[in-house]
């Protein structure tokens, strides 16, 4: 494994300057409607690889904003950006539900989590169809660090990138996310006994009103769906180079998660950035000032991010 620390205060190599390139959107099929996305693509851009962006949990949309107050980092925005001053396209969009793909939507209960990894597929493939693209990089962000190994699977890829990936099972996260959150000891309790049901593939109907939001009986089938997932074995079958990104001072997914990745890819590039969170933002560890980066979408990507990206993409020139 090639383990990588890039401190905030190392030299960039230079770049030339940023290049012009061009927006355009594009669709796919969805089923009950469209699903929408961003192509970018640089100007006078050679023939190479392009990066698919997939976005995390929640209502995420292409720039990898939220409707949820005070969710508005642009961090996939950024990185697509990014990207293209590098010479290198890019495809994101907006997740099923969300944003401009809303109308795809089917109901809650339906959804699963490889509903996501189909519609990853899809944008995938039309990305592989585009002029000068020659293969396709599958970059996940959070829960899309998962998505995107499951995704490969499927679909031709000559590179994954796992960006703020959990190495756990997500039942194992949000025990610990819910504990760091201030929830009480009782509330944890009830979390806990919900979760073991849901584990076990059985749903639940009784629900506190404080847990409703996590686990509400219509969003059960999907977390079924997930829970049994293990992120090290997933990304173990993926029959491509992989870059695991992850920042130090992520206070949601840790250093630790990232390790446990790699294990499972001892051939992977592991980078791992001091002084940046989860949305790839440079933040202290103090967890009220790490929130306060996630409102703020005219801050830059950290140092170093993008460095390491493009050098991976690089390679599969």
């Amino acid at each position: 494994m090639k383990s990588l620390v890039l401190a905030l205060t190392v030299i960039l190599a230079m770049t030339s300057p940023a290049a012009q390139a061009a927006e355009r959107e594009v669709s796919v099929d969805g089923g009950r409607a469209l699903l929408y996305g961003t192509l970018l693509t640089p100007d006078g851009a050679k023939p190479g690889p392009a990066v698919l962006l997939i976005a995390g949990s929640g209502p995420t949309d292409r720039d990898g904003n939220s409707p949820i107050a005070a969710v508005h980092p642009a961090n996939l925005k950024l990185i697509a950006e990014g990207l293209a001053q590098h010479g290198i396209a890019s495809l994101r969009y907006d997740k099923r539900g969300i944003g401009k793909s809303a109308a795809a939507m089917v109901a809650e209960r339906d959804v699963r989590f490889t509903t996501f990894v189909d519609d990853a597929v899809a944008f995938a493939q039309l990305l592989q169809s585009q002029p000068g693209v020659t293969c396709v990089i599958l970059a996940g962000h959070s829960e899309g660090a998962l998505i995107a190994p499951l995704a490969a699977q499927k679909v031709k890829t000559c590179g994954v990138i796992s960006i703020a990936g959990s190495g756990r099972p997500i039942g194992v996260v949000l025990r610990e996310q819910l504990a760091a959150s201030g929830a009480s000891p009782e509330q944890l309790a009830q979390a806990n006994a919900i979760l073991v049901e849901l584990e076990h593939g059985r749903e639940v109907v009784d629900i506190p009103p404080a847990g409703m939001a996590l686990f509400r009986p219509s969003i059960q089938p999907y977390m079924i769906s997930w829970l049994p997932l293990d992120p090290p074995a997933v990304l173990k079958t993926v029959q491509a180079p992989v870059l695991i990104l992850q920042g130090e001072t992520d206070i949601q997914v840790s250093v630790k998660d990232a390790r446990l990745l790699a294990a499972a890819r001892p051939d992977a590039t592991l980078v791992i950035l001091p002084g940046v969170n989860h949305i790839l933002k440079v933040a202290p560890a103090d967890r009220a000032a790490n929130i306060a980066t996630y409102s703020d979408p005219n801050l830059p990507l950290a140092p170093g991010v993008m460095a390491a990206i493009d050098a991976f993409v690089d390679k599969a020139r």
